[in-house]
């Protein structure tokens, strides 16, 4: 899911966005709730009416932003009270405000508990408090949603790397039930090897009947990696932020369009892809954009990489419905290290 935080995938257009091949994107409650404000957003028709995109959106439930964004937080039994980072403004969010926000407020289609993402490392007494104060939350914003047809509510696991904490939170998740089950707490510091380790195992805990999401997630190696172990959906804003960074994402990994060598190669990003950004535009001339600071550099980097990722996971899911995914693994992993190895991007 490309993300849109603020009502926009950063430098593109929906329709950009939509020619890529997403189906869904990301809105988060945090920055929305401050602005412009989720009553703004009701009165102006919903936010799928505001930004002008008609397929489904998932909202994040903002919970990672108040732990990592907001200036002062405090967390109690009932709510989070937290300070905005945009005019230090007091807010108090709850269980119940989460969901009306994201619900009947925005009019997502995909709805996030409200939950508590502790930081890594994390001390397994502090990984056990929040977890268990996360589920505790998915049942008042289980009972706040309700019965909906047209909306669908998520629930987290978390448990940090701690794999008793992880089965204890997926018990009592699957106890109350949901449309759907995410992985929180992972992405947030403890790198590519511990995160795969406890993929290893804590997928296989949630539903199989039900889509496993992996929030945050990230590095095409990290998507290959974590379909391998059951994951289902991600979110990352790596696509866009390394594009406006003048990194562009390719089946040969990572290319550093800012680098010296690309100042006369004359090919493009990827010549058979459907995204003009990946096809019809030289290395050269992209090099010239990044370096000459143009904004149009980042908006076709940005949109080659949200073309890559979504070229990827369609690529794993023929991969999957052929069952020849493993094949495509080792094929994937083997095509970037070949474009990587001595290469300094």
């Amino acid at each position: 899911m490309p993300v849109g935080t603020a009502a926009t995938v950063k430098a593109l257009t929906v329709d950009q966005v939509a020619q890529t091949g997403a189906d869904i994107l990301l809105g988060n409650t945090y920055h929305l709730m401050l602005r412009p404000t989720a009553e703004r957003i009701q009165r102006l028709g919903g936010l799928h009416r505001f930004m002008r995109w008609d397929k489904p959106i998932l909202t994040d439930s903002g919970g990672f932003q108040v732990m990592s964004l907001s200036k002062i937080a405090k967390v109690t039994e009932e709510s989070v009270t937290f300070q905005s980072h945009i005019d230090g403004s007091r807010h108090i969010m709850t269980p119940e405000r989460s969901i009306e926000i994201q619900a009947d407020l925005l009019g997502s289609d995909i709805v996030m508990q409200l939950d508590e993402c502790v930081s890594w490392p994390a001390e397994e007494r502090r990984a056990e408090d929040a977890m268990r104060l996360s589920a505790r939350w998915a049942q008042r914003c289980k009972t706040a949603f309700g019965e909906r047809d047209r909306q669908a509510l998520f629930c987290i696991q978390q448990g940090s790397t701690f794999k008793a904490l992880r089965q204890e939170s997926a018990d009592r998740l699957m106890e109350i039930g949901f449309d759907g089950y995410a992985l929180g707490g992972l992405a947030v510091g403890e790198g590519h090897e511990a995160m795969c380790e406890v993929l290893d195992y804590a997928p296989a805990m949630l539903p199989a009947d039900r889509p496993r999401y992996l929030m945050g997630v990230g590095k095409p190696i990290d998507l290959v990696e974590a379909v391998a172990r059951g994951v289902d959906m991600f979110d990352c804003v790596l696509p866009t932020r390394s594009g406006r960074h003048g990194q562009a994402w390719t089946w040969e990994g990572a290319v550093n369009l800012k680098n010296a060598r690309y100042a006369e190669d004359d090919s493009p990003l990827d010549p058979d892809s459907d995204c003009p950004a990946s096809s019809h535009y030289s290395k050269a001339y992209l090099h010239h954009l990044v370096r000459s600071e143009e904004i149009l550099g980042q908006v076709l980097l940005s949109w080659h990489n949200i073309a890559h990722f979504q070229a990827l996971t369609a690529a794993m899911r023929a991969a999957i419905s052929e069952g020849r995914f493993e094949a495509f693994r080792r094929d994937f992993k083997a095509r970037q290290r070949i474009g990587n190895r001595g290469l300094p991007d």
